[in-house]
């Protein structure tokens, strides 16, 4: 839990990323090998193999595939090259995610004042 004297926004806990070498040469040989399925389901495409039952089932394959390479790709760099940063928030109270304001926490009645509703919808520089 973060201390009181500490204010909205601070930077409460801050771990710099590991940057390490191995991640990047995986990095960079899952983005290789993502070139090489992208370019096969593209030349598949126009190929025509959709149109065959195997050849569907080998397209959708290769989607699978470019899309689980995306995400092998996708959480070595989250987890390798971004820092790991808490930010102090500002805890709120039950009432505050459905009401707008304090007062209005017991609810306000229905109907009442409709038609100065509308006409502050219709002309919102109605005076009151």
């Amino acid at each position: 839990m973060s201390s009181g004297n500490n204010t909205y926004g601070d930077i409460h806990r801050y771990e710099p990323a590991r940057e390490s070498t191995a991640a990047a040469i995986g990095i960079v040989l899952l983005t290789v090998l993502e070139v090489i399925f992208i370019g096969l389901f593209t030349y598949g495409l126009v190929a025509g193999w959709g149109f065959s039952e195997f050849g569907n089932m080998f397209l959708g394959g290769l989607l699978a595939a470019i899309l689980i390479d995306l995400a092998f790709i996708m959480l070595l760099y989250r987890k390798e090259f971004l820092p790991d940063v808490m930010i102090v928030k500002k805890r709120r109270r039950k009432w505050e995610d459905l009401y707008v304001r304090e007062e209005d926490m017991d609810g306000t009645e229905l109907g009442g004042d409709a038609w100065e509703t509308v006409k502050r919808a219709i002309y919102p520089y109605y005076k009151k």
